[in-house]
C-alpha cells in the first residue's frame, strides 16, 4: 500500500468526554477516514480526551479513552487541543476553561467534519469545531471556540463571537450577528441582519425576529424574553464589560447593583 501524501498527523486531545466532545471525536475520525481515502495523510491523530471528572481517568469512551484531568494539556506541549464542554445549563464553561488553561493560539485545533460546506470566503477561528453537515455560504466569519452542531446552517455575512454555540438544525439569515458566549437551542431560525446579544441564550425552535439583548434568555415564535441568564453567563458578562473598559451591561431586570 503506498503511503498517504503529507506530514505525519499532529496528535489532538480533545478536552472533556460529554456528549460535545464525544461528537468531535467521530469527526476527527471521519475526518482522518476521508483523507485517507483521498491519498492524504491526516491532519490530526486521536491521542484521547481529558477530563476533570477523576471517575472517567482510565475509561473508554466510544474507545477513545480518558487520560486523566485537562491539565495534562501541559505536559504535552506538542498536541494540539480543542476544548469541548458546555451545555445549556452553563454554556460559559467553555470560556472559563480556556481560561484556566492559558494555551497559545496555536495550539488550538480547528476541526471541521468531512460533510461540512465552508465556502472559501468564510474563516473559522481556533478551537472551534464544525460537525457533520454544516453548511458556511459567503464571507461568514465564526470567531474561536466556537461550537457549530451538525445541519446547523449559517447564510452570507453572519458574524459568529468567540464560544458561541449553535446547536443542530440552528438557521441563520444573512448579516445576523451574534454575540461573545450566545447560545442557541437546536432549530432556531434568526432573521436577516439581528443581533443575538452576548451571553444570551435563544431557546430550541424558536423564531428570532428582533434583536436580543445581551445575558438574557429569549423563547417562542415569535421568541420573547422569558427573564436573565443564568449566574455563569452573567459573570462572563460583566467581565467582558470590564476587559473592554466599558461599564458591564446589565440585563433589564437585574438586582444587581
Amino acid at each position: 500500500m503506498t503511503a498517504p501524501d503529507g506530514p505525519p498527523p499532529q496528535e489532538l486531545l480533545i478536552v472533556g468526554a460529554g456528549g460535545f466532545a464525544r461528537e468531535t471525536a467521530q469527526a476527527v475520525r471521519d475526518a482522518a477516514a476521508a483523507d485517507l481515502a483521498r491519498g492524504r495523510a491526516p491532519r490530526w491523530r486521536l491521542a484521547g480526551h481529558l477530563d476533570d471528572d477523576p471517575a472517567l481517568h482510565g475509561r473508554d469512551v466510544d474507545g477513545v479513552p480518558v487520560l486523566g484531568g485537562s491539565d495534562l494539556v501541559h505536559r504535552r506541549p506538542h498536541t494540539g487541543v480543542v476544548v469541548c464542554v458546555g451545555s445549556p445549563r452553563d454554556y460559559a464553561v467553555r470560556a472559563r476553561l480556556v481560561r484556566r488553561l492559558a494555551l497559545p493560539e496555536r495550539r488550538y485545533a480547528t476541526v471541521v467534519h468531512p460533510t461540512a460546506a465552508v465556502s472559501a470566503s468564510s474563516v473559522l477561528g481556533a478551537g472551534s469545531v464544525l460537525l457533520a453537515h454544516c453548511v458556511l455560504t459567503a464571507a461568514v466569519r465564526v470567531g474561536a471556540h466556537v461550537a457549530v452542531m451538525p445541519h446547523a446552517v449559517l447564510t452570507h455575512d453572519d458574524t459568529v463571537g468567540d464560544f458561541a454555540t449553535l446547536a443542530s438544525g440552528v438557521r441563520l439569515g444573512g448579516g445576523v450577528r451574534l454575540g461573545r458566549g450566545a447560545y442557541l437551542g437546536a432549530g432556531a431560525l434568526v432573521r436577516e441582519y439581528t443581533t443575538v446579544g452576548a451571553w444570551s441564550l435563544t431557546g430550541m425552535g424558536s423564531t428570532v425576529l428582533a434583536d436580543v439583548p445581551p445575558g438574557e434568555v429569549w423563547a417562542g415564535s415569535p421568541a420573547r424574553r422569558l427573564r436573565e441568564a443564568g449566574g455563569p453567563a452573567l459573570e462572563e458578562l460583566r467581565a467582558d464589560g470590564e476587559h473592554s473598559g466599558r461599564r458591564p451591561q446589565t440585563p433589564m431586570g437585574s438586582t444587581a447593583g
